[in-house]
């Protein structure tokens, strides 16, 4: 019993410490969000899609949020619509560049026409198509800056990554796969992000749930909303708004490139 009490009092005695220690560890570890928000939310939308015009957009500016909108430049919306993405993109969603062709690996994906199989292109064609697609966003929404987007999350060609080289054309960039146990070890040029496929909207909060727990970031990747393939339903998306919107005194909504802008400068500080 007295042994007992002893490993106890002890560990009354160094719990304190153990947390101070802990805490100065971890301290550089740790992202600032503005006005002490808890955790950040990007929600992206890939391939320039009628359903982002008719369908997401609308709903995010029912809770007054904005989105990054990936479009690619042969995107029919856009040809379409170009009026309809230069008004939205004047209303404060970020309009991101998504290449001109969407090149993916062909041996991944049947689909991808020879063509444009990102392992028959070099460096110096795909290099010229993202600033001829920078040039082409540029004249729908007159704005010189913007993020990028990894189509089909790939990053290589021909087995060597491609990362390094955009850095100078973009200030961020989203990729795929989980994000990092700290966001002080994340690079903004290949950014985790969650791509959703048929999610219910309890899934998608929960996803969101678990950056907050975290003190994180949540980067989710939608491609259609309301039907259509990779398909998020109208209804679930509308669920995570308005969870979202439930909880704007703990999350940042912003668009990808305000975000990344943020943690940007939050990583070179704490680099400091």
């Amino acid at each position: 019993m007295k042994k007992l009490d002893l490993t106890l009092l002890v560990s009354l005695i160094l719990s304190p410490v153990i947390t101070e220690v802990y805490a100065q560890e971890n301290s550089g570890h740790s992202i600032a969000w503005p006005e002490g928000k808890k955790a950040a939310v990007c929600l992206t939308y890939d391939d320039g899609l009628d359903c982002h015009l008719d369908v997401a957009a609308p709903a995010l500016e029912k809770y007054d949020f904005r989105g990054t909108f990936y479009v690619t430049g042969k995107s029919p919306s856009l040809y379409a619509r170009t009026e309809d993405w230069r008004t939205m993109a004047a209303r404060g969603h970020e309009l991101g560049n998504h290449t001109l062709f969407h090149p993916c690996h062909g041996k991944t994906y049947d689909w991808v026409l020879p063509e444009y199989d990102l392992d028959s292109y070099t460096l110096e064609r795909l290099l010229s198509e993202l600033y001829a697609a920078n040039s082409l966003l540029k004249a729908v929404d007159g704005r010189e800056e913007r993020s990028f987007a990894y189509t089909c999350t790939n990053h290589t060609i021909q087995g060597v990554s491609f990362v390094d080289q955009i850095r100078e054309m973009f200030p961020s960039a989203r990729g795929g796969g989980d994000m990092p146990a700290f966001l002080t070890e994340i690079d903004t040029h290949y950014v985790p992000s969650w791509m959703v496929e048929d999610p219910s909207g309890e899934e998608l909060i929960e996803h969101v749930e678990e950056a907050l727990k975290n003190g994180g970031m949540a980067v989710l990747m939608f491609h259609s909303v309301g039907g259509g393939y990779l398909n998020v339903s109208s209804e679930a998306h509308e669920e995570l708004l308005e969870y979202l919107d439930g909880k704007r005194e703990l999350l940042w909504v912003d668009t990808f490139q305000k975000v990344m802008q943020h943690l940007s400068r939050e990583l070179e500080s704490n680099n400091m």
